[in-house]
């Protein structure tokens, strides 16, 4: 099940109707792929995704990231992409305390204010007000105690060359 399509589509509170409706396919058809039963062809998904307003590759971010996913499986880093409104639109942390199912469409703020948020906020706001990338030490607390991550910062861009968000990776350096 795509349990993060369906809080999204609840969260804006519509019908899976209303969704196949706004992305031209027929009900059912959506219903299966919100149930995981099918998946979208990138098409379709796109058309999902405009009725969203999200990017069409969160559809396909499991196969898309299974490389990517193996390599960084036990390293201390944070991947992550996040739209204008600051809202995630992609995650990946293979041992933090948030799933991606969590995250995607989320802000920090929603997810909870610990020590180092505001900080992190305040960079990707920089990021894409100034479209350059940034680097900064950063001090969480976590559940183990407060960890020193070391953050890079890209703006993000679509095919335009217009700033849609920010891309992130935290690496934690913690002295221990």
């Amino acid at each position: 099940m795509r349990e993060w399509l369906k809080q999204l589509r609840e969260e804006k509170g519509l019908t899976q109707e209303s969704v196949a409706a706004g992305s031209f396919i027929n009900r059912a058809y959506y219903s299966q792929i919100e149930n995981g039963v099918r998946n979208p062809s990138y098409e379709v998904a796109a058309k999902i995704a405009e009725t969203f307003d999200i990017n069409p590759a969160r559809f396909f971010a499991g196969k898309i990231s299974e490389p990517f996913t193996l390599a960084l499986k036990n390293a201390p880093i944070v991947v992550a992409h996040c739209d204008l409104e600051l809202k995630y639109t992609w995650f990946h942390h293979p041992h933090g305390v948030f799933t991606p199912e969590e995250v995607i469409g989320k802000t920090d703020e929603e997810l909870g204010i610990y020590k180092g948020i505001p900080e992190l906020i305040g960079m990707k706001k920089l990021i894409i007000e100034k479209g350059m990338p940034m680097k900064k030490f950063i001090v969480f607390q976590q559940h183990a105690g407060e960890k020193t991550y070391v953050v890079f910062g890209e703006p993000l861009m679509d095919e335009s060359g217009e700033i849609v968000g920010a891309a992130t990776v935290s690496m934690d350096v913690t002295e221990e």
